[in-house]
């Protein structure tokens, strides 16, 4: 079983699930490092998986997504630039709500970089791509890579990964013994749609986390009818011109509004699965004595220890 992770929804997680207080021998908090290794560890155990790699953002909000979309993840934008330059992370929704300006914790930046330096000793594979956020990289690796997997991410927009061979370990609220494992029926269970339609619904009904509006009257019932009815977004606008249940009345006047926002945001909000690496996405150069030197100096030398044991007893 392998394990494709969203680095930056676990780090994210970590760091505000763990307090400050939790300090390297340099002095400066460890807490995201910590958390999110022990996370892996003990996700490696419960889900018996031989191979972990560590999805990274290139790019959190890339410009041809914005460009189609402007209001996409525009609340998270800070007048700062993104942690982790080059390769910022995004950040979840553990952090300010909606409409917010996202601040950066100048104590999360030297963690994320740390993190990468570590994984990247280990021979962990962390692949990105320039343009790309890590759930393009995700649903890349997902669908060209063969064998059962399970994507690892508190985004919900993931859950179109999913299929018979590809199952989602969604990180919501609650400890890990909650997290759900979603397969296919486990999906339709849990949000009213197969997961190839998951991004219609979306789409129709908002993420105000993506900064995705919606349709103007259309809520989760609704927009689970009218995923069920019609087979994509646009012929539910051309029913549209033609009303009937339940497209009528203002809500079809809404649809036809919002025509042009439901096919710019269908483009958005739908992962890449042709994204292009500049080498093998799965390359991997452990360095033993490199990686000893980065868990001591970040205090998280037996945090290593344990994801390594797990990784080796699997």
């Amino acid at each position: 079983m392998r394990l494709l992770v969203d680095s930056a929804s676990l780090y994210y997680r970590s760091y505000y699930a763990l307090p400050e207080s939790m300090t390297a021998p340099n002095g400066l908090p460890h807490n995201a490092i910590r958390g999110f290794l022990s996370t892996m560890a003990k996700l490696v155990r419960q889900h018996g998986a031989d191979e972990l790699v560590c999805a990274w953002d290139a790019d959190w909000r890339p410009q041809w997504r914005v460009d189609l979309l402007p209001s996409y993840k525009a609340h998270r934008v800070a007048e700062t630039n993104p942690i982790g330059d080059p390769e910022p992370g995004h950040p979840e929704a553990d952090g300010p709500g909606p409409g917010e300006a996202e601040e950066t914790p100048d104590s999360l930046a030297p963690q994320v970089d740390a993190l990468a330096g570590i994984l990247d000793a280990m021979g962990i594979a962390r692949p990105r791509a320039a343009g790309f956020e890590a759930d393009d990289v995700l649903a890349t690796l997902s669908t060209t890579l063969e064998g059962p997997a399970l994507v690892v991410s508190g985004d919900r927009d993931l859950v179109q990964l999913v299929d018979e061979r590809v199952g989602l370990v969604l990180t919501v609220n609650g400890g890990m013994d909650k997290w759900p494992v979603l397969d296919p029926a486990g999906v339709i269970e849990r949000f009213g749609v197969p997961a190839h339609r998951y991004v219609d619904l979306a789409v129709l009904r908002g993420d105000p986390s993506d900064g995705l509006p919606g349709v103007p009257g259309i809520g989760a019932k609704t927009a689970i009818a009218l995923v069920s009815q019609w087979p994509d977004l646009e012929a539910m606008v051309q029913a549209a011109a033609n009303p009937r249940p339940p497209l009528t009345g203002k809500r079809a006047q809404a649809m036809l509004d919002s025509a042009g926002y439901l096919r710019a945001a269908r483009v958005v909000a739908t992962a890449v699965r042709t994204v292009e690496f500049a080498g093998d996405p799965l390359a991997r150069q452990p360095d033993r004595a490199l990686l000893d030197e980065r868990a001591a100096h970040w205090g998280v030398t037996r945090q290593v220890a344990d994801l390594e044991q797990a990784l080796a007893s699997a």
